[in-house]
């Protein structure tokens, strides 16, 4: 594994989202669902993303994930339903891109956070991931997900 972390200090991002809680069986799902109903709203309003779909995975168990799923925006809109407005808040993040299927992702967290530990950043709980592409676009090998942590 050749991954490159990269540190950095970022301002705060509006985005607009669903949060759900799940299990990894219907994660799937869910993400197809939010990402739908967050692009549908986008252009109803006329807007444009402001960069790629995300998940913000608010912790890491696995049978009840609190996940928080969206898109960024250019400026903060209004709430619709199960859509919130929000936004990834300010401060320091460390990041790196992992390249291949999803299910390879286990190893680019574990190499990551040994890194952050080495290196005196403490994760401050929200980790996202940002989808690059998608399985619809390229085959699984060339999927591309940038892996966020906030740090404190």
């Amino acid at each position: 594994m050749n991954n490159q972390f990269e540190f950095s200090d970022q301002k705060e991002q509006p985005v607009i989202s669903i949060r759900k809680t799940t299990n990894m069986a219907g994660l799937q799902q869910e993400l197809g669902h939010a990402f739908m109903a967050v692009t549908q709203y986008l252009a109803e309003l006329g807007e444009t993303p402001a960069g790629p779909v995300f998940a913000a995975y608010h912790n890491m168990d696995m049978e009840h994930l609190d996940v928080e799923m969206g898109i960024p925006v250019s400026k903060p809109l209004s709430d619709r339903g199960e859509i919130k407005a929000g936004s990834i808040p300010a401060g320091k993040q460390v990041s790196t891109v992992h390249k291949g299927p999803y299910t390879q992702m286990e190893g680019v967290y574990n190499a990551l956070t040994e890194w952050m530990s080495s290196n005196g950043h403490i994760p401050s709980g929200v980790v996202y991931e940002f989808y690059l592409n998608s399985p619809m676009e390229v085959s699984e090998n060339e999927l591309l997900t940038k892996i966020i942590f906030l740090v404190k």
